[in-house]
């Protein structure tokens, strides 16, 4: 089996989560800059086959376009382009901070730890992943 790698863009860190090799559960993986994707992304499609990506895009159900739309549009057209094999799946990212943010309070992290750059966005990527997960089953 082959799993699946999901991202949640931001301008300034870009949150990575993993499946599982049989693509049942989401992890959060890592974060990592917009420079950096290419490096830590081919680490992860090379270490254990991958089936897809997975990009969280705002306002997908809604149809609103957001002040990040763009960004993450030319993030998807950079990641098809790296890898064209490979299928890039849209999965809407509404509320997906808040609810990352809500479950590590739920989880027991320490406030200090909450703050830490990058956290939110891993969780919020598995989140994200988690969410294509459901709808494909």
């Amino acid at each position: 089996m082959a799993r699946f790698i999901a991202f949640d863009f931001g301008t300034r860190r870009i949150g990575i989560a993993v499946t599982d090799s049989g693509a049942m559960i989401a992890a959060p993986e890592s974060t990592c800059s917009p420079a950096e994707w290419p490096q830590v992304v081919d680490r992860l499609t090379t270490a254990e086959p991958c089936a897809g990506l997975v990009l969280g895009q705002p306002g997908l159900i809604s149809g609103d376009a957001t002040h990040s739309s763009s960004h993450i549009e030319a993030f998807a057209a950079a990641l098809r382009k790296r890898y064209p094999d490979l299928p890039l799946h849209l999965v809407d990212e509404d509320y997906s901070s808040r609810e990352a943010s809500a479950a590590l309070v739920m989880g027991g992290m320490k406030k200090s730890k909450r703050r830490e750059k990058g956290n939110l966005d891993k969780v919020a990527a598995a989140i994200i992943l988690q969410r294509f997960l459901d709808q494909r089953s």
